[in-house]
């Protein structure tokens, strides 16, 4: 909740004074709105007449300054300070504030931490006493590596603390009428304590997060040009615009309602009873009683325009709220109300809600415009909300609503029509292949997932940007889906590679990951303003493993080129001459050291999977080249030969009795199962059951598997990941353990949403979901189990 939102709501002072949140200037709720989210804040207040009024002597400080400073300095990354003329002894006796709260008294030459300076000391020398209250703020500063102050004083000598506060990053804020080099002021000391009050409130949503949807909760829109994110309750919680990787427009699910809210609920209230996908496409209906809301991406908008259409039906009235916070909430915005809607200004493309015959009250709040309504839906005629982003026509639409949604629905319904789908858990795996293609886009480019940021451990620092284009996720993603019978988007995913591929001097240089349209991406970001997850932050965008070097990535390029050859009955020049160069580039790289499928942002290493990949690359050329009647390098044999013997030899270890992460340590990881999983040996051999019993034992949590347990250069852990799973149930199957598989299988089923979605990781301690989502890795893998059970 915002500084703004409580001005709204909170009732006035009930001790009947004229001090109610109204009377704090808009200037002020905005700043101290923007210093609650800097990484390390310092509050400092001055004793008389900030925190206590100027007869202090016989009333002492406010209640209610004083607690919100202990709610303050109760919070990480937060330091309080009261600083004042009067002697240290004096104001510890007078203030009688908790230990936590540092004091610094006699004109700042007075510190009751290891700060204390001998007052009699004088010189310039580094023990001399700090000039006055501004020194000793800057003393604290550097003690407490603050991002930000905030300085409230109201007694004599503060002037001099004002004008050596930083502009850019501090705020003053005078209290009283008189004369100020302060940039704020307040009027009174009870308004200063209610800033203090309000500051703590905003601060402690921002250090630990407001309240989150559970991951898995969270329904996924898609028109495969945008894709959206709805909470359980019908609240847009992530939307981007104009590309799934542009920067956010709603992202609460990142930020909280600063960070954008589209929400419909009940006027009378209550809990939804539930959601759901209409059968067979992406758009998902939620239902209170008597009132449900339908929402989708419309289709054939063209290029660069994107409809979020809210159909609101039922019989009873319901609350709508609207407020779009371009750029991660970093762009100011004004909403306009007009006969057909409203119009948005601040974002950097053209964007209105067309809402014919909504009465719609807009509150300015400087940068945080807020739209609100109560609407009347009827059972005969619902209330249509239309989100146009990259127009500015509020004019009405070519086609009904009905008909717009009648084709949306005719998009995904009809293409899974046409899918051979496996029995085992069927309905699962069609919302898998669904959401698969909801990730797949028209440049060809496949999203790994439709999020950045999702936390791999709550308030943790794993937080990643997902919403790009890994050769790799999107060479696997379109492989399910010409496994259940679906070409196209694996024909637009090896164009969008040819693409790629085209741009460089040679595929031996192709990064790991590129943008949806196939170029680089810009350097990775860290959005300061936004609580992150559950307080899960940094907020990252972008992606700096873009730079890693990750020699697998050819081997499922290649595999995907010999799959589609299958299916077609033939293999193209071109896609021939792909992955011969692919082959190529891995003759001159695969002895290298590289960072690995899991992107770690540590030293590179010899990896086990990497140089199974490498072989898998050279396999695959050399049955296509056997099959179609193609020329191949007559070293390649001898180097896939050689490059399993390596891997044969240097991948085993001895003590830990499996092949392990790579030819240096005794760590194991899940990816080094496609030593069998591939074909580079047997799932017979003895060396591959181990290894299968060792990742079982080291790895395995009950319903998940983890990919590895080493250092891995950065702090805190992980959950589970899914894709590891669908490896270990793969790997049971070709061992002959059906039954583990079943229960392994049947796990990764129930960590599945209400709504059939699937993140990329799960917690069996704490039995919750984490990371980006839905990803990528987690329906694919999906798919494939149910396929393999059916088949074993």
């Amino acid at each position: 909740m915002t500084l703004t939102q409580m001005v709204e709501t909170a009732p006035a002072d009930p001790q009947g004074s004229d001090t109610t949140l109204e009377a704090m200037p808009l200037d002020v709720r905005q700043r101290v709105s923007a210093l609650a989210r800097t990484s390390r804040l310092l509050v400092a207040c001055d004793y008389d007449g900030a925190l206590a009024p100027v007869d202090s002597d016989r009333r002492g400080p406010l209640p209610e300054a004083v607690r919100a400073l202990r709610d303050l300095a109760d919070l990480p990354g937060t330091v309080c300070a009261v600083i004042s003329a009067r002697p240290l002894r004096d104001l510890a006796a007078l203030s009688r504030l908790p230990a936590e709260i540092r004091l610094v008294g006699a004109y700042g030459t007075e510190f009751d931490t290891d700060l204390t300076i001998d007052p009699h000391h004088s010189g310039t020398g580094p023990d001399a006493p700090p000039a006055d209250k501004a020194a000793a703020l800057e003393l604290l500063r550097g003690q407490v590596d603050a991002t930000a102050i905030l300085y409230i004083g109201g007694g004599d000598g503060e002037e001099p603390v004002f004008a050596n506060l930083n502009a850019g990053a501090d705020a003053g804020v005078r209290v009283g009428e008189e004369p100020t080099a302060a940039a704020h002021r307040v009027p009174d000391t009870p308004t200063a304590a209610t800033l203090l009050s309000l500051l703590a409130t905003e601060r402690r949503s921002w250090v630990f997060g407001e309240r989150p949807t559970p991951i898995e909760r969270m329904s996924m829109l898609s028109n495969q040009a945008s894709v959206a994110l709805l909470g359980p309750d019908a609240r847009l919680s992530w939307f981007c615009h104009p590309e799934p990787d542009s920067n956010a427009l709603f992202a609460e699910v990142l930020g909280g309602r600063q960070a954008g809210v589209f929400a419909i609920a009940p006027a009378h209230g209550g809990l939804p009873l539930g959601q759901r996908y209409l059968p067979g496409t992406m758009a998902v209906r939620t239902r209170w009683s008597r009132l449900e809301v339908t929402d989708y991406l419309a289709h054939g908008t063209g290029p660069g325009r994107t409809d979020l259409v809210r159909v609101i039906g039922g019989v009873t009235p319901a609350t709508v709220e609207f407020a779009p916070r371009p750029d991660f909430g970093r762009a100011p915005i004004r909403i306009t109300v007009e006969p057909e809607g409203l119009r948005i200004q601040g974002a950097d493309f053209p964007m209105v809600l067309r809402s014919p015959g909504v009465e719609w009250h807009v509150d300015h709040d400087g940068t945080d415009d807020v739209a609100r309504a109560t609407v009347h839906p009827r059972s005969e005629r619902p209330v249509v909300l239309e989100m146009r982003c990259g127009t500015d026509s509020l004019a009405v639409g070519e086609h009904t609503e009905a008909e717009r949604q009648e084709q949306a629905a005719r998009h995904w319904s009809s293409w899974l029509e046409t899918l051979e789908l496996p029995l085992t858990e069927k309905s699962l795996a069609a919302r898998s292949a669904l959401t698969l293609r909801g990730l797949c886009t028209p440049t060809g480019g496949v999203m790994a997932a439709a999020t950045t940021s999702l936390p791999e451990e709550v308030g943790g620092v794993r937080n990643w940007d997902y919403r790009y284009c890994w050769l790799r996720d999107g060479a696997l993603t379109v492989q399910a889906l010409v496994s259940l019978g679906s070409t196209a988007e694996a024909e637009a995913f090896l164009d969008w590679v040819h693409r790629v591929v085209e741009s460089l001097p040679g595929p031996e240089l192709l990064r790991p990951l590129y943008s949806l349209r196939g170029t680089g991406l810009g350097p990775e970001e860290v959005i300061e303003s936004l609580s992150g997850y559950a307080g899960s932050r940094p907020v990252r965008i972008g992606n700096l493993a873009d730079h890693q070097v990750q020699l697998d990535v050819f081997g499922p390029v290649v595999e995907l080129v010999a799959q589609l050859a299958g299916v077609r009955g033939e293999l193209s020049e071109r896609d021939w001459d792909l992955v011969r160069s692919m082959a190529e580039a891995v003759a001159r790289r695969w002895h290298e050291p590289d960072h690995g499928i899991w992107e770690e942002r540590d030293e590179p290493r010899q990896r086990v999977y990497s140089k199974v990949m490498c072989w898998v690359t050279l396999d695959r050329a050399l049955a296509l080249a056997e099959r179609y009647g193609r020329t191949v390098d007559p070293t390649w044999a001898g180097l896939r030969a050689r490059i399993a013997e390596e891997v044969l030899e240097k991948g085993w270890n001895e003590q830990a009795q499996a092949y392990t992460t790579a030819y240096d340590g005794v760590d194991l990881d899940a990816a080094s199962l496609h030593i069998g999983l591939s074909g580079m040996i047997d799932p017979s051999d003895e060396r591959f059951q181990a290894t299968v019993t060792a990742v079982e034992a080291e790895l395995r949590s009950g319903p998940t598997v983890y990919r590895y347990h080493r250092d891995d250069g950065l702090p805190g852990g992980e959950g589970g990941f899914h894709l590891c799973t669908t490896w270990l149930i793969e790997a049971y199957l070709l061992t002959g353990r059906r039954a583990e598989a079943e229960e392994l299988f049947k796990h990764l089923v129930d960590c599945a949403g209400p709504t059939g979605l699937i993140p990329e990781e799960f917690d069996p301690v704490t039995e919750r979901a984490l990371g980006n989502h839905p990803q990528a890795y987690s329906h694919l893998g999906l798919i494939r189990c149910a396929q393999l059970l059916d088949r074993f």
